[in-house]
Order: C-alpha cells, then sequence, then structure tokens
C-alpha cells in the first residue's frame, strides 16, 4: 500500500510548496522508490484553463489533455513522472461531480454536505490510481486558514486516520522572517501558522522554514518546542541558486531522513544524486553565453512562461551554456517610436512563445521578420508558428491581407478555427462560440516529420509526439503559397490535414512548431529543440 506524504503551507503564500513536493520526490526517488505527486488546488475553477496568466501563470498541459497547475510542471521535471488527470483536482471539479452525482440521485436521497460527502470525494481523488507507487505527496495550495482550503485540511485528516497513522505524515512549510528593526529572525508567525494546523485536528511531523539566511540552532530548539516536534525535523529552507540546487540542499538539511523517519522506515538506501550534481556542475561551470529575447504579451509575470524559462535552461544545460532571458513586451514594438532594432540585434536568438489574443500581435510578427533578415535563430512555438507564417504570407508569397481568424475576419484566413480533428477518442468537434474550458486541441498528439528536414536531424526520428493546446491551426490550404515563399512545412499530423512544423531552408535556424515541447523537457533530458536551439544561437554568438 502507498504512504501519503501530506504537504501544506502556512502564514503566506508563495513559500515554495511546489518545489518542496518535486524536491522531496525527487529526492525518495534518487532512494530507488516509485513516487507519485498530486496537487489540490482550492479555487471554484474547474481548471486553470480559462485564467489568466497573470492570475494564475502559466497552463501547464499532460499527455492526457489536463490543463493543470504549474506546480505539475515542476513535479514532471524534477522526477521525470509523466502526469495525469488524475493529479490535479480544484474545489470547481469537485463540486461539480458531486452536484452532477446528486442530480443523478445517486445519493438516494440524502442531505449533501461538505461532510461526509465533499471530503470522501477529496480522499476518493487522493488515493485513486496509486496502487503501483511507494509514496504518494498531496500538496495543497493556499494558505492553512484559508477558508477555501478548509475542506481539503479537513479531508486529508481523516484520510490519515483511514490509512492509519503509520501510513501519513504532514510536512507544514512556514516562514520565519527577518526584522531588520529587531535585528534577529522572529518564529512567532511559525508557531501561529501551527498553531492554526493543529486547530484544525493537524499535527506536523516535519517543518520546512523559509529563511533569508542561516537559522540559528537556538531558534531550531524553540521552533521543535513551541511546535511539538523534533528539534532536527525544523528544517531551513535558504533561497538557493538554482531550482535544481534545492534537492541536494534540502537533502543535506535532512528532509528526506526526517520524512522517513516519521514513517518508521530507517533501512532505506542513500539516494544517488549525480544527476543533480551534473546539472549543478553545468550551471556553476558553463563554457559559452547567449543572451535570448523572448518577445511575449505576459513579460510581467515570469510564472506566465514557466516551462519555456526552464526549457531554455535546459537547453543551456545540453551545451553547457549560460542562458540569459530577456522578456521583451510584443506590445512596445508596435509603437510609431519603437526602436525594434536596438532591442532585437543584441540578442543571439528570438523565441516567439504561445499566447491568446491580438494584443502583440504585430509586435510578434515585426520580431519574425527581424530574425529572417537578420539570419537570428528563430524559435515559434504555438502562436508563435502562426505569426511565422502570417509573416512569410505577407512579405514572401504576396499574401498582403494575411491574417488569422482569431482576431476576426479576414480575406486571407492564413490561420483559422479548427473545428475538428482526429484524436484516440475519435473525431473531437469544436465550434465557434461554445465553451471555452477544456475546448481545446489539448494533450499530446502525433506528428510525422519530412525525412530531409532540419526537425528530423534534430529529433533524431520521423515520428514524434508532443503537447497541444491551441484552438487555431495554420490552415493547410495555403501550404503550396507559403511553401513557395521558402517555408517548408515539415511537419504534419498523420493524416496530412493539420500543419505541426515549418522551418525555413533558407536560414542557419527558424523553426516554428504548433505544439508546445517546453512541456516535455527536463533539466536531465533536455529537449531536442531547445537543445539545437541554443546551440545555434550559442553559434551566433562565437561569431559576434
Amino acid at each position: 500500500m502507498a504512504r501519503f506524504i501530506f504537504v501544506t503551507g502556512g502564514v503566506v503564500s508563495s513559500l515554495g510548496k511546489g518545489l518542496l513536493s518535486a524536491s522531496l520526490g525527487a529526492l525518495l526517488q534518487a532512494r530507488g522508490f516509485k513516487v507519485r505527486i498530486r496537487k489540490f488546488d482550492p479555487y471554484l475553477n474547474v481548471d486553470p484553463g480559462t485564467m489568466s496568466p497573470y492570475q494564475h501563470g502559466e497552463v501547464y498541459v499532460t499527455d492526457d489533455g489536463a490543463e493543470s497547475d504549474l506546480d505539475l510542471g515542476h513535479y514532471e521535471r524534477f522526477t521525470g513522472v509523466s502526469a495525469r488527470q488524475s493529479d490535479n483536482v480544484t474545489t470547481g471539479r469537485i463540486y461539480r461531480d458531486i452536484i452532477a452525482r446528486e442530480r443523478r440521485g445517486d445519493y438516494l436521497g440524502a442531505t449533501v454536505q461538505v461532510i461526509p460527502h465533499v471530503t470522501n470525494a477529496i480522499k476518493e481523488f487522493a488515493i485513486a490510481d496509486t496502487d503501483d507507487v511507494d509514496f504518494v505527496i498531496c500538496e495543497i495550495g493556499g494558505t492553512v486558514g484559508d477558508i477555501e482550503s478548509l475542506p481539503f485540511v479537513e479531508a486529508i485528516r481523516q484520510l490519515r486516520n483511514d490509512l492509519g497513522r503509520p501510513n501519513g505524515v504532514f510536512v507544514h512549510t512556514t516562514l520565519v522572517p527577518w526584522i531588520a528593526a529587531a535585528g534577529e529572525l522572529k518564529t512567532k508567525p511559525t508557531q501561529h501558522s501551527v498553531r492554526e494546523l493543529t486547530s484544525l485536528g493537524i499535527q506536523p511531523d516535519v517543518l520546512l522554514c523559509r529563511v533569508d539566511r542561516q537559522l540559528p540552532d537556538s531558534d531550531r530548539a524553540k521552533i521543535a518546542l513551541f511546535c511539538n516536534v523534533a528539534k532536527s525535523a525544523v528544517i531551513p529552507a535558504l533561497d538557493a541558486r538554482s531550482i535544481y540546487d534545492v534537492p541536494l540542499q534540502y537533502h543535506a538539511e535532512g528532509l528526506d531522513d526526517e520524512v522517513l523517519k516519521a514513517f518508521g522506515i530507517d533501512d532505506a538506501p542513500e539516494p544517488d544524486l549525480a544527476r543533480w550534481h551534473d546539472i549543478m556542475d553545468r550551471l556553476d561551470n558553463h563554457e559559452g553565453e547567449v543572451t535570448i529575447g523572448v518577445v511575449g504579451k505576459y513579460v510581467g509575470l515570469p510564472d506566465a512562461y514557466k516551462s519555456l524559462n526552464e526549457a531554455l535552461v535546459h537547453g543551456g544545460l545540453a551545451n553547457r551554456a549560460k542562458v540569459n532571458i530577456r522578456w521583451l513586451d510584443a506590445e512596445l514594438f508596435e509603437h510609431e517610436d519603437a526602436n525594434l532594432a536596438a532591442e532585437l540585434e543584441p540578442l543571439h536568438g528570438i523565441l516567439v512563445p504561445g499566447g491568446f489574443g491580438e494584443r502583440g500581435s504585430e509586435g510578434k510578427i515585426a520580431s519574425v521578420k527581424f530574425a529572417r533578415e537578420r539570419n537570428v535563430p528563430f524559435f515559434g512555438i504555438c502562436l508563435g508558428m502562426q505569426m511565422a507564417c502570417i509573416e512569410g504570407a505577407r512579405n514572401l508569397a504576396g499574401i498582403a491581407e494575411a491574417s488569422t481568424t482569431e482576431f476576426g475576419d479576414t480575406p486571407e484566413p492564413v490561420v483559422g478555427l479548427i473545428t475538428e480533428w482526429m484524436s484516440e477518442e475519435g473525431l473531437q468537434q469544436r465550434r465557434a462560440g461554445g465553451e471555452l474550458g477544456g475546448t481545446m486541441r489539448l494533450g499530446a498528439y502525433p506528428a510525422r516529420l519530412a525525412g530531409n528536414s532540419r526537425v528530423a536531424s534534430i529529433y533524431q526520428t520521423t515520428e514524434i509526439s508532443e503537447r497541444h493546446r491551441h484552438r487555431y491551426e495554420v490552415n493547410v490550404h495555403y501550404r503550396d503559397a507559403l511553401e513557395k515563399g521558402g517555408l517548408l512545412f515539415s511537419g504534419m499530423s498523420p493524416d496530412g490535414q493539420l500543419p505541426e512544423i515549418v522551418e525555413r531552408t533558407d536560414h542557419d535556424w527558424f523553426v516554428g512548431v504548433q505544439f508546445h515541447p517546453e512541456l516535455k523537457s527536463r533539466p536531465f533530458n533536455p529537449h531536442p529543440l531547445f537543445a539545437g536551439f541554443i546551440k545555434a544561437a550559442l553559434d551566433k554568438s562565437r561569431l559576434v
């Protein structure tokens, strides 16, 4: 039977519960255990698919088509275990399913209540499909004390009792702030946070204390005394120089040892952390440096492009190169006084990422043109590929009014709404004006690559599978015109109807993809497209 680790947070949000869960999963995995990590989100949205990136950061998409929390990206990158639909649940999804059951009469006339119906549904989610793993790590979103998270906290309290106390461990993250006026760290917020948690029936077994400096031994002893935990179970968590140093840092502080001790496991092998040491060696001892410009519309919030940011770092790891990222607001390039060349000339590579809506689109198209004309390595992802096709249509194929139906009616719909496509479940159909949530082409789909293409040489295969999240697609009816303009359609869906990859044969490195390769990149297994893009940028940097 799987053992469960429940991760909660207190005092403030953004203490790093996701990285804690991912790092702990990686450490247990390094000891030979099989792990699965799950996220409970207390908001009322069914999933984050309709939420603005400025509200919630990026939407992470799994192979099976779940639009999920960005923390699932951390889980996958740190453990290499592909997340599933069943690894992320929200209050909205729980209530939707309960109301559907009630309408069907499944509760046989009972009054439907938070306890036991909501808590039972949460517990069912937590334990589903866990027979093949040793540990399940369940991260509870939000902050202890928030009204939204109360049903989840109550559910994990019940679940630990259901499983038997030896099969459940609580890890609580808190903040130990430095008060400059007093010249000392303050433990009181941690004490109050633990008191709040214990008032809900949960006594934490391990405390992870976020600090911006060393936590004195006297403060660890004080926290242990007032919070009723062993002193060795008070784990300091200092800011790390890279998120990929966090597993090594937590192991050095004894996090995985304390969790195993709480389970009564004292014979676990020492973790093999060689690959994490190798990652840090590559970060610390790089042999080159590049600057990549990301021309997007959500650049004010780095979490909006979290997986993209990490995939670029992974591309650097593959080439032992330091990657400096410049976040450029595409909308600024649309102003009459914009100096495009001044912003883009210093770059060794230009990347136009995905997004939705018309804002900033002309700035993205201008960036594509700059990269094409100046022979700067270019990578277009999702909307970025579509903008590359529109730019090619306007400037090389003679289609001056080329645009996308996403931005309104156009006489030349080089990009249009996809209304149907084939999946493993059969024909999928969508209509304009339908619901937005969960109605895109989502999840992993196969593609076939032209054997003589650049991308086939990068992938070292002509059959690939990549994750998608989009409603609009390059119109295959414009293929001949675009290819005459030098844009090769080098990747297509198996039925030949949906363009997946375009590239330019007259350019050192110019690739656009309809899917999101960043979602499958790992620090110890960088995605080949990002590795190739950074290599091209590195080659350009050495020519300057």
